[in-house]
């Protein structure tokens, strides 16, 4: 089938031939999405058939045929269309939406000890028996996994859950002996080459290993960052399903992995992938979206990583409501390289290299675009932009580049200047330099911009300047930390701003954890060995943390739902540092809830929250009626006579029962808004909480009642927030209302943007 997605070569034939002759329609697959099953037990694709075939000629019958089907939690496939006939199969009474099946991306120790720390005083909770959590099912849609990695023994973990309905799928390189009471289900699927559930990129190896990893003592990458290696919930159980490649992860292929995890039996499914920010689809449009909503309707939490396109604003994805969004932060670890120039100065870069150059001989120090290849824009060779750097000129120094062209990563720089037979490479880049850049043996740094321009004076005031780079040295209890990763991306959410998104923050930069030992072509590993652990970062490594914590508080609650454990995690958050001050950002100004969302996770202190938001699936139909979807559409996603409220503007988005408040505009000529919230006591039945309200000047907010009194019989109250924005700044405020009983701190944040 791949075969015909190809272009006619008509632009080498004669203008005259183009304009007579009609070209063939462009063939493509699509998804076609048809709402909630009504049973879940498959058998639908020969109606799926019937209709490919009243709308495909019969000179074409070779298309009618089927990529996936999906028939357990909804309805719905993927085969190769015209756009003509999508658009005509769109007006079908049974179909909600018809969409190009889009290609999403990854968003890619002691993170878990760091998250711990800041709650001692729970730590107790951690010594509860894992063996009773056992029950916990992960289903992790990623690139495979790696089952020999000893962070998957199954060494005193009991049987195989009974509920569990999933597989062990066969393939290439790949038995299902290979699965055992760790890793109890793989499944691939045969679209973009996958020929085996087996890992071979080390993508999803890592994430599945952050979140439920076993314990493994005295693991490191090569020598760094050397300790115990392990997840949140060491007995949880995994399942892998194999959605991405290479090239990317097909929506089609990633809705079909949902579909069988939600009828394999999972507790939470972990998505670190994600739309790109630019191309972002509406909900029905969305294959993540889709999947979620329906894991969501039989009680599986979906935890998705935010996406890696920070800093900048509304560059966040995944941020449909029922979606558990996770923003990236760094440890309290860094990885830090010294810098020698030949006057006796040292600087730090962040780094991790396994550098063979000392202290005792230094080498030639040269600016990019003064090493510039003939005819060369100068700003090339200071990007060091591949066949910008002139060997001959290159070769014995180290090069020092910036980084003002976002389409050329530093791996990229790293390759040209070792192309160019230099010595090591020193990169400026202000965001860059909190994020430690592996460049295996080849001498590295990356500083940010004082110290560039300090290194750059030097090379202009010296006439023969010189500098040598140190290998990567492990700087524990780092400060500050956490911080928001620069890269992590950012609200408000695109689609709607009347949901605060990301949700939470969580460990991503530099986490080590399982990879796939193997040696790759253009990196120089020491003593050109393989490694069984990795350091990476990016909100693939956050989202998994969350997915971990979540699995952790199910198997102390098996009764919490999704959205229980959801709201217990965000009222719960940290919002303060190991400085003890508020969290900030990468350019040390406080974090926003747009950047940091509730704060950082603090699962232990999760554990008894005091007072839940639940946030039902009949919350979730408010927001797509409020959002503007058709009641008929609704009807067709439930399968019910369901009917959206007779006022369903897109300002009510607001009023659905979340864990946070977000506003996306007060007028401030319009008067008082009022948010109305529902809390649910589980802790103490006999219990008191008096609120507080912590916000920016100018913003009035006042909660009313501002008691809630809880008894053996009365385990709900309601809460209205009234909000005035007549005095205060444009733009977005942000405070919190909190609701404390002596002994619980429950956090309600609350974005508001006046204009």
């Amino acid at each position: 089938m791949a075969s015909l997605l190809q272009f006619f070569p008509i632009l080498h034939l004669p203008f005259i031939f183009i304009c007579c002759t009609a070209l063939k329609p462009i063939l493509q697959t699509y998804i076609v999405y048809m709402g909630s099953s009504l049973n879940g037990n498959g058998g639908e694709d020969l109606s799926y058939l019937a209709l490919l075939s009243s709308l495909i000629p019969r000179e074409e019958s070779e298309r009618i045929s089927l990529f996936h089907s999906y028939n357990h939690a909804f309805k719905g496939f993927s085969a190769i269309l015209t756009e003509k006939e999508a658009s005509t199969l769109s007006g079908y009474e049974e179909v909600v939406s018809v969409f190009p099946d889009p290609v999403l991306k990854l968003h890619t120790t002691r993170s878990w000890d760091f998250l711990e720390a800041v709650d001692n005083k729970f730590r107790s909770s951690r010594l509860w028996d894992e063996n009773k959590s056992s029950e916990i099912i992960i289903g992790f849609i990623d690139t495979g996994i790696w089952p020999e990695s000893p962070s998957f023994s199954d060494e005193g973990i009991g049987k195989i859950p009974s509920k569990w309905k999933g597989v062990c799928m066969e393939g290439s390189n790949f038995k299902k002996s290979n699965c055992n009471r760790k890793l109890i289900g793989a499944r691939f699927y045969n679209k973009n080459g996958q020929a085996s559930p087996r890992d071979n990129i080390g993508h999803g190896t890592h994430v599945a290993s952050i979140a439920v990893g076993v314990p493994v003592a005295n693991a490191s990458y090569y020598g760094l960052a050397r300790g115990t290696a392990r997840g949140g919930l060491a007995s949880a159980r995994i399942a892998s399903y194999k959605a991405c490649s290479m090239d990317g992860c097909s929506g089609s292929v990633i809705l079909k992995a949902i579909d069988d995890a939600i009828k394999d039996g999972v507790d939470i499914i972990s998505i670190s992938i994600g739309m790109s920010a630019i191309l972002q689809s509406d909900f029905l449009s969305d294959p993540i979206a889709i999947g979620a909503f329906h894991a969501e309707q039989r009680g599986i939490m979906v935890v998705c990583s935010a996406g890696n396109d920070g800093p900048d604003p509304y560059t966040i994805v995944n941020t449909a409501p029922w979606i558990f969004t996770v923003a990236a932060s760094t440890i309290d670890r860094n990885f830090l390289t010294t810098i020698v120039l030949g006057n006796n100065q040292s600087y730090e870069g962040t780094a991790i290299n396994f550098s063979p150059l000392t202290r005792g001989k230094a080498y030639p120090l040269a600016f990019g675009e003064k090493v510039a290849s003939r005819f060369t824009p100068a700003s090339d060779a200071r990007n060091c932009i591949p066949g910008s750097i002139d060997t001959k000129k290159a070769a014995g120094k180290i090069i020092v580049c910036v980084n003002e062209d976002p389409n050329v990563s530093k791996r990229i720089k790293k390759l040209v200047v070792e192309d160019a037979k230099a010595k090591g490479v020193i990169i400026i880049d202000n965001q860059g330099q909190f994020l430690p850049f592996d460049s295996g043996t080849y001498p590295s740094a990356v500083i940010g911009e004082t110290t560039g321009s300090r290194i750059l004076n030097y090379i202009k005031s010296t006439k023969s300047p010189t500098a040598t780079i140190l290998p990567t040295k492990v700087v524990p209890r780092f400060k500050p930390a956490p911080v928001v990763a620069p890269f992590s991306s950012r609200g408000p959410g695109g689609l709607t701003e009347n949901i605060l998104k990301p949700d939470i923050m969580a460990p991503g930069v530099a986490i080590l954890a399982a990879i796939v030992p193997r040696i790759i072509a253009d990196y120089s590993a020491p003593g050109n060995k393989t490694s069984l652990f990795s350091i990476k970062s990016g909100t693939s490594m956050a989202c998994p943390h969350v997915t971990g914590a979540a699995a952790f508080i199910k198997s102390k609650h098996p009764h919490w739902t999704s959205s229980i454990i959801k709201s217990a995690l965000m009222t719960t958050a940290s919002v303060s540092n190991n400085k003890g001050k508020l969290l900030t950002n990468s350019t040390d100004y406080y974090a926003s809830p747009h950047e940091a969302g509730v704060g950082e996770i603090t699962h232990l202190r999760a554990l008894d929250p005091g007072l839940v938001f639940e946030t039902t699936v009949q919350d979730y139909l408010y927001f797509l009626c409020y959002f503007g979807y058709k009641p008929k559409t609704l009807r067709s996603i439930t399968n019910t006579n369901f009917s959206c409220p007779k006022s369903s503007t897109e300002k009510l988005i607001s009023s659905i029962n979340y864990p946070t408040i977000s506003i996306a505009s007060l007028k401030k000529n319009e008067g008082i808004r009022k948010i109305k919230r529902v809390v649910t006591n589980v802790g103490s039945s006999n219990a008191t909480y008096t609120c507080s309200v912590d916000a920016p000047p100018g913003l009035k907010v006042l909660v009313l009642p501002k008691m809630l009194h809880f008894s053996a019989g009365l385990s709900r109250a309601a809460f209205k927030t009234f909000f005035d924005g007549k005095e205060a700044t444009k733009g977005y405020n942000y405070g919190a209302i909190k609701w404390l009983d002596g002994l619980h701190v429950v956090r309600v944040v609350f974005a508001v943007n006046v204009e």
